[in-house]
């Protein structure tokens, strides 16, 4: 019996998007899910848009007119959230790809949640915290499209400090021999962060990201499975990692054992 597929519609916020980075979002989309609708909002009568005409027709997205009526105001924002909640109740769909990097989305990403659909998000590095968090998942537009060398961040903004993030992972999801697999690293990193990304650090795979980092140690065990472990104290330079599971638990005995023996 064939699996279900994911139905996703894809609502583009064309006045704070650039079309240069359509092909990659729609690219990476499609690991999600196959998109039943694809709609890009804007004043079209405006000639900020009209390097979007090609990518409209390349990609089959249907524009949807809306005039700015006042100065200053965001109507696209509008409309944009009145298509959403008008397919959301449609029950069609499975999925909402929201792009844009304006926090006035934020409660649309949320309302949508609840109804226990997913949101994915795509925005530039400078979009709005609050936007980043009420998504599912979070992916910087600056990423797409192999416009990063490995290595590079792609962005001066400041990114979580890789180091703590990746060790809570590892203390999260080891087990008593302080070993964990990649697979469950990775999904602990998604729950943890709706915009992590080893793409943001300037490697396309976790694998990869692990590898370089000097407190890391990891270990391919075949089969497609990867192991990793924070690095021991020995071989560590700087802050030196924490005892295994096993071990914290042998000196919590030995320190009772010393104990009871005072007391006798």
């Amino acid at each position: 019996m064939t699996a279900p597929t994911t139905r996703l519609a894809v609502l583009i916020d064309a006045d704070n998007t650039s079309p240069k980075h359509v092909s990659g979002l729609l690219e990476e989309l499609a690991q999600y899910g196959v998109t039943t609708v694809k709609r890009a909002y804007g004043d079209w009568t405006t000639t900020q848009l009209t390097g979007w005409k090609t990518e409209l027709n390349q990609h089959a997205i249907a524009p949807v007119q809306q005039f700015s009526y006042t100065t200053g105001k965001n109507s696209t924002d509008s409309a944009l959230i009145i298509d959403a909640m008008d397919l959301l109740y449609s029950g069609n769909l499975d999925a909402f790809a929201i792009v844009s990097s304006d926090s006035d989305f934020t409660r649309l990403a949320t309302r949508i949640r609840e109804s226990g659909k997913t949101v994915y998000g795509l925005g530039l590095r400078k979009t709005p915290t609050s936007l980043v968090a009420a998504c599912d998942r979070f992916i910087y537009l600056e990423v797409l499209g192999g416009g990063v060398s490995e290595g590079e961040s792609a962005s001066a903004e400041p990114l979580p400090d890789l180091q703590k993030l990746l060790t809570r992972a590892v203390n999260s999801t080891s087990g008593d021999d302080g070993w964990a697999h990649l697979g469950a690293i990775g999904t602990y990193l998604s729950s943890a962060s709706a915009s992590f990304d080893p793409r943001n650090y300037g490697f396309p795979k976790l694998v990869a990201l692990a590898e370089a980092q000097p407190f890391l140690e990891v270990e391919n065990i075949g089969g497609g499975t990867t192991k990793v472990r924070l690095v021991p104290s020995k071989g560590r330079s700087g802050n030196a990692a924490p005892a295994t599971k096993t071990a914290a638990k042998k000196t919590t005995t030995r320190r009772r054992s010393r104990s009871t023996q005072s007391n006798g």
